[in-house]
């Protein structure tokens, strides 16, 4: 059984850093992608960072590139969202996600099948 189990929200200021973990247990972790998502209230949710875990490409929403690093510890099968510059219009539930197929890795939702609980992300300006 696959679970993701993400860590690291809270309150920030804007301007100010958050790191989100995601660690990945029950799943083949290898060549395979994992992601981060988003979602607001009354919003839907939009991809915000994806990382293959075979070779290490990433790709970020316009929103977020250069503010964000999405990272991977093979070793500890989790995940990373380095989390800078935040802004008010980061504030969201934030998801891990992870694709049981070998796709091409990117934010396209319905490529992920594996979704963790969420954690809560807010910044206050």
């Amino acid at each position: 059984q696959v679970q993701l189990v993400e860590s690291g929200g809270g309150s920030a200021q804007t301007g100010g850093s958050l790191r989100l973990s995601c660690a990945a247990s029950g799943y083949t972790y290898s060549k395979k992608c994992m992601g981060w998502f988003r979602q607001a209230p009354g919003k839907g949710r939009e991809g915000v960072a994806s990382i293959s875990i075979g070779d290490g490409s990433t790709r970020y929403a316009d929103s977020v590139k250069g503010r964000f690093t999405i990272s991977q510890d093979n070793a500890k099968n989790t995940v990373y969202l380095q989390m800078n510059s935040l802004k008010p219009e980061d504030t969201a539930m934030y998801y891990c996600a992870a694709m049981s197929e070998p796709y091409v890795c990117n934010l396209e939702i319905y490529k992920y099948n594996y979704w963790g609980q969420g954690t809560q992300v807010t910044v206050s300006s």
